[in-house]
């Protein structure tokens, strides 16, 4: 990416394909990307299995996927949005047909993948300079929240339609 938009960062308003070149420099890799992405199914069927744990209604995880949807949807292309509900749709069925027997086993779940995930950046060590994007995208709260609502579209651009970036 030549030249990044003068729109600050911004959860309400993201330049998507902006994040996507970002997430490339560190994660160009299939294998990291496939780890991360495996992470975020687990990571999301533990937050859910609580919250089924907690409100124990199929209504509850509706509610929460249309919410998440409604806020990362006006800045995803449509494939990428339906992309995204599937995975979310996945991840409900999982919680609503196997949820764990015991909250506290979510708990350790997501510690777990959470050490998965940070020991993946330690087997696969590509990166290219972010230097250009972090003077846009400096770490901080505002940024891991970005992340948090986009990371798993960015991954699943990668693996579901970026085949060209794949290393």
């Amino acid at each position: 990416m030549n030249q990044l938009s003068d729109r600050p960062m911004s959860l309400v308003s993201v330049e998507f394909e902006e994040l996507y070149q970002r997430h490339l420099c560190r994660h160009s890799q299939f294998g990291i990307n496939l780890i991360h992405i495996a992470v975020w199914f687990g990571i999301w069927y533990s937050v859910y299995g609580i919250m089924y744990w907690l409100i124990p209604s199929s209504w509850m995880m509706v509610v929460l996927g249309v919410s998440f949807l409604m806020l990362v949807a006006p800045n995803l292309p449509i494939s990428l949005l339906v992309m995204t509900t599937i995975f979310l749709v996945g991840v409900c069925t999982l919680v609503y047909y196997a949820s764990l027997p015991w909250v506290w086993v979510y708990l350790l779940l997501i510690l777990v993948l959470y050490k998965l995930q940070l020991w993946s950046h330690k087997l696969y060590k590509l990166e290219n300079d972010m230097t250009q994007f972090n003077q846009k995208y400096p770490p901080g709260k505002l940024l891991f929240f970005v992340l948090l609502l986009y990371d798993v579209p960015i991954i699943l651009k990668y693996l579901v339609f970026g085949k060209e970036d794949w290393r």
